[in-house]
C-alpha cells in the first residue's frame, strides 16, 4: 500500500468531524428538549416547597456545553425573584452521552458533588414518579379526547416520519423493479449516502453564513438528492447495464456487492462513530390530551413528513401523467413493443434509477432530521423493511408499493405500542412470510405470479 495514500484516507473523517463542529457552532438551538425538560425538572428541587415557578428564558450559559434558565420563583407571603440555574452536560451532539447531565450551578454557585449525585439519583432519575416540569406544555387550548383515541393520535403522529421514510424507499424499490423484474438491493445504503450528504450540505451552508432550521433543511435535501442521484447515475451505467442480458440471480450478486461497497465508503468518509446532528424545531406542540396525557408533534417532524409525502406524491403523479410515465409504462409492459415505437428502454431505465437513487437519498435526510444521525451501516436494515413493505403493497406498482410502506410504519407502531418491542422486525418478516404464502402479488397487486397487465 503507498503510504502517501494513509493520511489523506484518515483526513476523510477529520475533515467531516470538522465540518460537524461548524454545523453545531452555527445552530441556535444547541439543546434538544431532553436536555431542556431535565434542567427544569431540576427548578423545584432547589427552590422552597411550594414555590411558583415562571420560566423566562432559555439559552446558552456562560461555559460550552452549559444551558442556562433563567426563571422567576414566588413563595407564599415573599416576594418572587429572578432566579437561574445552570446545567452542565457532557456534550452537545456527537455522542451517544451527549445528553448527560454532569453539573449544576444555582444562581452562579455550583452544587457539590454529593449534593448534586443525590439530586440526580433520587430526585430526577425516579421513574417512579417523575419530577414536575415547570415548564410543561401549555394544554389549556387543545381538546379533551378519550384516553384510547388520544392515545392512538399519539401513536399515528409519531408514524408519520416512518410512513414516509418506508413509502419512498418502497417506490424507489418498485420503480426499478416494474422495468426490469429485478430488485435493486442497495437503496438502503443510498438512504445512508443521502445521511451523510444532509450533514455536508447543511455544513456547506453554514461556510456561507446563510443557516436558518428552514434552510437547513432545504439545502440538505437538495444536496442529498443531487449525490444519490449522480451515484445512482454511476451504477446504472457502471454495474447493472453491463449486466442488462444477465440472470436475475447475477444483478442480485452484483447490487448486494454495490451495498457492501457503498456501506464501506461511508465508513471510510464519515469513520466508524455514529455522529448526531443538532436539533432544530423539536420544540413539542400539545396538539390534544386526555387527562395527565398530553398529545404532543414537533414541527420538524411535520416538515419532514410533509415533504417525504409530497415527493412520494409527485414521483406517483410523474408515473401515472406524464410523458415520462407514459413511456415507463409502456416499457414495463411491453419493452420490445415500446421501442417500435420509439421509445428508448435504455434511457426509460436510466431517469427511473435517478429517481429511485434520489427519494431514497431523501428518505436518509429524514431519519437524519427526525432520529438525529444514521450510522454507516443502517440502511440495510431499513432498506430491508421497505422492501418488505414494497412486496406487502405489489412492488410491480409504485403505488402498490407505497402503500404497503404506509402498511409497515402502521404495523410497526401498532406491534410497539401494544406488543414486545424486541420482537416487531421478527413479526415484520413473519407478515412477509404470510403475505407470499396467501397473495404472493402482494395486497394491491396480482393474486398470483403471472405477468401483470399495466
Amino acid at each position: 500500500m503507498d503510504r502517501a495514500t494513509l493520511p489523506s484516507r484518515g483526513m476523510r473523517p477529520l475533515l467531516l468531524s470538522i465540518l460537524l463542529g461548524l454545523v453545531l457552532a452555527s445552530c441556535g438551538e444547541r439543546f434538544d428538549t431532553d436536555q431542556q425538560r431535565l434542567c427544569r425538572q431540576a427548578i423545584p428541587a432547589v427552590n422552597a416547597p411550594g414555590s411558583t415557578i415562571a420560566i423566562e428564558r432559555i439559552g446558552e450559559g456562560p461555559r460550552p456545553a452549559m444551558l442556562r434558565i433563567v426563571y422567576v420563583a414566588g413563595s407564599e407571603g415573599g416576594p418572587a425573584r429572578r432566579r437561574t440555574i445552570d446545567c452542565l452536560f457532557a456534550g452537545e451532539g456527537q455522542g451517544m452521552q451527549r445528553g448527560a447531565l454532569i453539573g449544576i450551578a444555582n444562581d452562579g454557585q455550583p452544587m457539590s458533588d454529593a449534593s448534586f449525585y443525590l439530586l440526580r439519583r433520587f430526585y430526577l432519575e425516579d421513574r417512579a414518579e417523575p419530577p414536575p416540569d415547570p415548564g410543561a406544555l401549555s394544554t389549556g387550548s387543545v381538546p379533551q379526547l378519550p384516553h384510547g383515541l388520544a392515545y392512538g393520535l399519539q401513536q399515528g403522529l409519531s408514524a408519520l416520519p416512518s410512513a414516509a421514510i418506508y413509502a419512498l424507499l418502497a417506490c424507489a424499490y418498485a420503480l426499478i423493479y416494474g422495468l426490469t423484474g429485478r430488485i435493486i438491493l442497495s437503496f438502503g445504503e443510498f438512504a445512508a449516502l443521502g445521511a451523510l450528504s444532509a450533514v455536508i450540505g447543511a455544513a456547506l451552508l453554514v461556510s456561507f453564513s446563510a443557516s436558518t432550521p428552514a434552510t437547513g433543511l432545504v439545502c440538505a435535501f437538495a444536496v442529498a438528492i443531487l449525490v444519490c442521484a449522480l451515484h445512482g447515475f454511476a451504477m446504472g451505467r457502471f454495474v447493472l447495464r453491463p449486466l442488462a442480458r444477465a440472470p436475475g440471480q447475477q444483478v442480485l450478486i452484483a447490487t448486494i456487492g454495490l451495498a457492501i461497497a457503498l456501506s464501506e465508503y461511508l465508513r471510510l468518509s464519515q469513520g466508524p462513530e455514529l455522529r448526531w446532528l443538532p436539533p432544530v424545531l423539536n420544540e413539542p406542540w400539545a396538539v390534544a390530551r386526555a387527562g395527565d396525557f398530553i398529545v404532543a408533534v414537533t414541527p420538524l417532524a411535520l416538515a419532514v413528513a410533509a415533504a417525504g409525502f409530497a415527493a412520494t406524491t409527485g414521483l406517483l403523479l410523474l408515473i401515472g401523467r406524464s410523458a415520462y410515465g407514459r413511456a415507463w409504462r409502456a416499457v414495463a409492459d411491453d419493452a420490445r413493443t415500446a421501442a417500435l415505437f420509439g421509445i428508448d428502454a435504455r434511457a426509460v431505465h436510466d431517469k427511473a434509477l435517478i429517481l429511485a437513487c434520489a427519494a431514497s437519498g431523501m428518505a436518509g435526510v429524514i431519519v437524519t432530521a427526525v432520529y438525529g444521525g444514521m450510522g454507516f451501516a443502517g440502511g440495510f436494515a431499513l432498506g430491508l423493511k421497505a422492501l418488505v413493505g414494497a412486496i406487502l403493497g405489489g412492488i410491480g406498482s409504485p403505488a402498490g408499493a407505497a402503500l404497503g410502506g404506509l402498511c409497515i410504519a402502521l404495523f410497526e407502531v401498532l406491534w410497539s405500542s401494544l406488543m414486545p418491542l424486541d420482537q416487531r422486525d421478527i413479526a415484520v418478516y413473519a407478515l412477509l412470510a404470510l403475505v407470499l404464502i396467501l397473495r404472493p402479488g402482494g395486497f394491491f397487486g396480482d393474486g398470483t405470479l403471472a405477468p401483470r397487465h399495466v
